[in-house]
């Protein structure tokens, strides 16, 4: 056993904030309208896009503002909560994010728009960080911790889904603003509580001078990286700008690193990606999520277009998925995660939800939805909640105090990076199996309504290309978490670390106050 895991372990532990679990509601509330945010707008753009005069071509400005500006500004989010401190960051990245709620629900123009959805994305990127870290230090013991991450989990996991039922509700029945507006009461809430609740635990603040050269490289890298995957959605992959931006995204993150590995006080402390676990659990985790905002996206146009759901009804169709989650989260992931390693919790848990991919892979115009989607979605799910459960909490497990923030957000960055590429590739794949089929099935088809029969028969056929890539995908995940993953079962286990010396499991280790 290393000399400074002997001290931690000899060391007094703090005693538990008695506001834990009163402040895990608020964190939990915080992180769900963060989540609902990234589905429920994808809703009322249509609507939106009518009443504001916004142009096919800038459509999609709605969605990537937000996207870019989250994804840039992740890991100097992070540091800044790490600086300022969870608590005072989470209520600033809270007030934001409902002012900006507000400013986009006001919206009378495009531009307007724009700027709201580019300003959620900012405020997000201090308030998601900020969430997770603030977990990460005030659930110390074991089983408390796999309780407050199982919970967490399930949300991170499911609310996407909660926003199609959401944003569905408030289109159809009141007016797309109200998509935006549900974020304030969510936000005062969330902060009000959170300011009155939440005792950050002292001494885990990073006081180190701000690595500018860092957060400039890491921001215009990422915003590189997910733009590149943006365009190539809209633009082909072959788009001279969106080779561009990949060349211009692994200059600068390349840069980024030798930057990091030279300053005194990084932005990103090389040490938080480099141990074997953290990396393995950004990599699949980025992953999982690559396969699953591409089903999100395929199986909201299959119920809308292919089965004439109305978006009320298709958010309800997800029901299932969300049970899933919570179900896989809250009972297996939280009642075995202090019994077994996680990667015997991650590996199993996204070959299951490759399992559900699977079943949909045989989806065709008419097929039954109690008899393939809803036990597909049943297995996704669970898979997915057993996955995440572990995952989140052991992202933040053994991280210095003050690299708590850094930390959660380099969870957040490989969803958002994960959530990208899954858009960008899956639909391109889809696209190009559609048109193939097009291609050779049009011609037989002499009548409209075969035309249109070919049309629907191509759109699924696209979907189900895509949906077997999704599977490879997980697969993959599935043996990263396996390989990657050594860290033990909290409780005792002595694991190798990457240093090559014993570590001991740091979820017994208390957050000692100084």
């Amino acid at each position: 056993m290393s000399e400074t895991a002997s001290k931690a372990l000899r060391a007094p532990a703090a005693e538990p904030d008695t506001g834990r679990w009163k402040a895990l509601v608020f964190i939990a509330l915080a992180q769900l309208m963060v989540v609902l945010d990234a589905t429920i707008v994808n809703i009322a753009l249509p609507s939106a896009q009518q009443d504001l005069g916004i142009s096919d071509g800038n459509r999609q400005w709605v969605v990537t503002a937000y996207a870019l500006a989250f994804g840039g500004l992740l890991l100097f989010g992070g540091r800044i909560a790490d600086l300022w401190g969870r608590k005072k960051a989470f209520v600033v990245g809270l007030g934001g994010f409902a002012a900006a709620s507000a400013l986009g629900g006001a919206a009378t123009n495009e531009a307007m728009m724009f700027g709201a959805r580019a300003l959620q994305g900012v405020f997000g990127a201090l308030l998601a960080p900020a969430a997770l870290s603030l977990l990460a230090v005030m659930f110390t013991d074991a089983k408390e911790r796999a309780k407050a991450f199982g919970i967490y989990g399930a949300i991170a996991g499911g609310g996407g889904a909660v926003g199609l039922i959401l944003g569905g509700f408030l289109t159809e029945y009141l007016d797309w603003r109200w998509t935006f507006f549900v974020n304030i009461p969510f936000a005062i809430v969330a902060a009000a509580g959170a300011y009155f609740v939440i005792r950050e635990p002292e001494g885990g603040r990073n006081r180190s001078p701000l690595d500018i050269p860092g957060v400039i490289l890491s921001t215009l890298g990422l915003v590189a990286l997910v733009y590149g995957f943006t365009r190539a959605e809209s633009n082909g992959w072959s788009d001279s700008v969106t080779v561009g931006m990949f060349v211009a995204s692994a200059v600068l993150l390349l840069s980024f690193v030798l930057v990091e590995s030279k300053v005194k006080a990084p932005l990103l402390p090389l040490r938080v990606i480099t141990e074997r676990n953290r990396g393995g659990i950004y990599l699949s985790l980025g992953l999982a999520i690559i396969a699953m905002f591409g089903l999100f996206l395929f199986l909201t146009y299959y119920l809308q277009i292919v089965k004439g759901y109305s978006p009320v009804k298709t958010g309800f169709a997800f029901l299932p998925m969300i049970a899933g989650m919570i179900t896989g989260s809250t009972q297996i992931g939280t009642r075995l995660m202090t019994r077994v390693a996680p990667r015997l919790l991650m590996g199993p848990g996204f070959l299951v939800a490759a399992l559900g991919m699977l079943l949909l892979t045989q989806l065709e115009i008419g097929s039954s939805y109690a008899a393939l989607l809803l036990p597909a979605m049943l297995l996704l799910g669970l898979g997915m909640g057993t996955a995440f459960m572990p995952a989140m909490s052991l992202a933040t497990q053994g991280v210095e105090p003050r690299d708590a923030g850094v930390a959660s957000a380099m969870v957040n960055t490989s969803q958002q990076v994960g959530g990208a590429i899954g858009t960008a590739l899956l639909n391109t794949i889809a696209a190009s199996a559609t048109t193939a089929y097009v291609a050779d099935h049009i011609a037989g088809a002499t009548s409209r309504s075969q035309q249109q029969l070919v049309q629907l028969e191509a759109m699924v056929q696209g979907y189900t290309s895509a949906i077997w890539f999704a599977v490879g995908i997980l697969v993959v995940a599935a043996a990263i978490a396996l390989t990657f993953v050594n860290a033990g079962r909290p409780g005792g286990t002595t694991v190798a670390s990457s240093d090559g010396e014993d570590a001991v499991d740091e979820v017994q280790i208390p957050v000692v106050a100084h």
